[in-house]
């Protein structure tokens, strides 16, 4: 039998499967992507907005939460972090950068048993102070912060 056919007839049969899944309900891909966002924090204008949003106002230093990040960024458009939590029962991660127009860059949630473990590449419009913030499932919230300075900025810098 030809090669092609049989791609073709299998991709055929693939996608009739699925278009039925639909059809019967049986795939909600409304509920996938229907997931909780934390809005207030996303648009606050400074950092403590921010961090207020998330409920992290009273986050502490934890040796188990690191960060990696340059000292020294030659381009603001794209900055390479990355944070690793080795705090049991991290649930989630937040970045924020004090001086973009919006500082909580970015937020990633853990399910039970994943591995909390974040890298990103971030714009950043000036030189600033980039904080990670992780919560755990009993409510608490640790940070940790570095500066990292921009020669040349990302932001319309």
């Amino acid at each position: 039998m030809d090669l092609i056919r049989r791609n073709v007839l299998r991709s055929a049969g693939t996608g009739g499967a699925l278009a039925a899944m639909l059809a019967a309900g049986i795939l909600k891909p409304t509920a996938v992507l229907a997931a909780e966002w934390n809005k207030n924090a996303f648009e606050a204008k400074d950092s403590a907005g921010a961090v207020k949003a998330l409920g992290a106002a009273n986050a502490g230093d934890n040796k188990d939460l690191s960060m990696t990040a340059p000292e020294i960024a030659e381009n603001g458009a794209v900055v390479p972090i990355e944070v690793v939590s080795k705090i049991p029962g991290t649930t989630s991660i937040s970045i924020l950068v004090d001086k973009n127009p919006f500082p909580l860059s970015a937020s990633f949630d853990f399910a039970e048993g994943g591995v909390p473990e974040v890298a990103v590449r971030l714009k950043l419009s000036q030189t600033s102070l980039v904080k990670a913030i992780a919560k755990t499932a009993d409510g608490k919230f640790y940070t940790v912060q570095k500066e990292v300075k921009v020669t040349v900025g990302g932001c319309g810098g």
